[in-house]
């Protein structure tokens, strides 16, 4: 057995590419997006050019043709970035269009995946409820059969891209029985007279668009059905659990935005003549971080390695998930002491990405929900 820790000429390649767009492109855009809590729809259409909306999709169905260390890549570098704008990255290339190349028919593949991948066309991914969380079991929104196609009525909560996008996946009940056979998904176009939305404002990934959303007797096609089947359920479990890894990606490019932030203060500050870096407290904060960006990296793409050899297993992408998440906030919390005052300075990154953090140990399955996972796996009923 070879063990082999380092990346591959391609995957620098793609580091590369990405961080260039993030500081050229990217970046000027940042202020604005968090400000006006709006995301800049052109993004979109740029990521299509650039390949990176179809990172994890086979060349033969117009993707990248990529493997789930390079996805990560990726996002590392977008959240290092601006973790409002990975989000949105995230909701649409995989969580919004990844059931559709798996499960869909190739009409749907054609109206929605194919635009998609170009940026032409922006998804999301209806689950989350108001009164079950990411529960799928406690789904309520229901679909009920019409003479010529489906009826929804019920609530989401929490829609990432949900404002701004072309249509979105939804995830509804069919049948009345708690079985993964009566929870299915729908591809609904937006606009639709059926569907009110009301656009969230957030302390977190603001320059990220999400909503609360309302199913009123909102008529869709037979062929919205996804896969023209019912009980698609596995494929919604299989999509968040790779989907934990890849959020324990952009936990990582927060964890290490905020402490290169926190290096380069420590390094210019200067206190009663001596840099902050050179007081012991200061130094041992830093060295606790570094320490944890480094465990969190190689779990990560651990993580990720995993994944592409078909051996990802639930307990280990809740681990991947928990200790990246849970570094993210440690270390952005710890680079606002280090900036003090500073730190809640606007001027600042490190106060917008300790708020993008905090989303992360609760969303995508929260870190308490993790633990039960993994304690499970330990052989104990939590």
């Amino acid at each position: 057995m070879s063990l082999n820790f380092g990346f591959s000429a391609e995957h620098e390649a793609v580091r590369e590419t990405v961080r260039r767009m993030c500081r050229e492109e990217l970046a000027p855009l940042v202020m604005r997006a968090e400000e006006e809590e709006a995301f800049p729809r052109g993004v979109f259409r740029r990521w299509g050019e650039l390949g990176l909306l179809g990172v994890r999709y086979p060349e033969a169905d117009g993707g990248s043709g990529m493997d789930k260390v390079s996805d990560c890549i990726v996002r590392e570098e977008l959240s290092f970035c601006s973790q409002a704008f990975a989000s949105s990255w995230s909701a649409h290339s995989h969580l919004g269009i990844w059931p559709i190349w798996r499960a869909g028919t190739p009409e749907q593949r054609a109206r929605c995946f194919v635009p998609a991948l170009a940026g032409e066309k922006i998804a999301a991914f209806a689950l989350s409820e108001p009164d079950g969380g990411s529960n799928v079991r406690a789904l309520r929104t229901k679909a009920t059969r019409t003479s010529d196609g489906w009826r929804l009525d019920g609530s989401k909560l929490y829609i990432t891209n949900a404002p701004i996008a072309d249509f979105m996946l939804v995830a509804a009940r069919t049948r009345s029985e708690l079985t993964p056979a009566a929870i299915s998904l729908f591809i609904v176009e937006l606009p639709n007279p059926g569907v009110a939305m009301t656009k969230l404002r957030k302390e977190g990934i603001r320059g990220s668009e999400t909503a609360l959303i309302h199913f009123d007797n909102v008529l869709v096609p037979d062929e919205a059905l996804l896969g023209a089947r019912e009980g698609t359920y596995p494929v919604i479990l299989d999509s968040l659990s790779e989907n934990r890894v890849g959020v324990a990606a952009n936990a990582l490019g927060m964890a290490r935005a905020a402490y290169e932030a926190a290096l380069a203060y420590a390094r210019d500050r200067v206190v009663a003549g001596k840099r902050i870096g050179d007081y012991q407290a200061v130094g041992h904060r830093l060295a606790d971080m570094a320490a944890q960006i480094e465990a969190a990296r190689w779990l990560v793409y651990y993580g990720a390695w995993r994944v592409d050899q078909g051996t990802l297993d639930s307990a280990t992408a809740a681990k991947v998930k928990l200790v990246a998440s849970e570094a993210a906030v440690s270390v952005s919390e710890a680079a606002i002491r280090i900036h003090g005052g500073a730190g809640i300075m606007r001027d600042y990154p490190v106060g917008r990405i300790h708020r993008d953090a905090l989303v992360y140990v609760i969303g995508e399955g929260t870190s308490d929900i993790q633990r039960n996972i993994i304690a499970r796996d330990l052989g104990f009923k939590t």
